[in-house]
């Protein structure tokens, strides 16, 4: 519409009159309206963003995303700076893959559970398997269980 009106020789005010009566509060700023009376009063006739220059985004390919999920998966205790070392990434890039493509939360590693041993994981199965067992033959088990001091 801004284009048309500004062919039609009408002044940024009035096309943002125009705009805001059309579509009330969802019309664009006014300094975007300005912007754009500005661009096509120079002869402007695309509204397609123009190339810049600059780098290419080239650190968030699918490549690295998929790179950094097999990463994280092998191991889950591995560090975001690890991760940007072994790719050759930087610490936020890393971030914003990981919370922003994969949707993964950063844990403390604190809190992040260990990994096992089968000797291990076997041993707390039997003690489980054991106590369930004591549970079921004596009814009265669980009251002699002390769970913290009463006073």
């Amino acid at each position: 519409m801004c284009k048309f009106c500004v062919k039609l020789r009408e002044t940024g005010i009035e096309i943002f009159s125009k705009l805001k009566q059309a579509y009330g509060e969802h019309a664009l700023s006014r300094s975007q309206m300005f912007k754009w009376y500005k661009a096509f009063s120079e002869s402007r006739e695309s509204i397609k963003d123009e190339p810049r220059c600059g780098r290419p985004l080239t650190s968030k390919t699918n490549n690295n995303v998929e790179k950094l999920r097999a990463l994280v998966l092998s191991d889950h205790r591995i560090t975001m700076r690890m991760i940007a070392h072994d790719l050759n990434l930087n610490h936020t890039t890393v971030h914003q893959i990981l919370t922003h493509k994969l949707a993964m939360r950063i844990l403390c590693v604190k809190n992040v559970p260990k990994n096992l041993t089968i000797e291990q994981k076997n041993n707390r199965k039997d003690v489980c398997l054991y106590l369930l067992e004591r549970i079921q033959s004596d009814r009265n088990f669980l009251k002699n269980v002390i769970t913290g001091d009463e006073t």
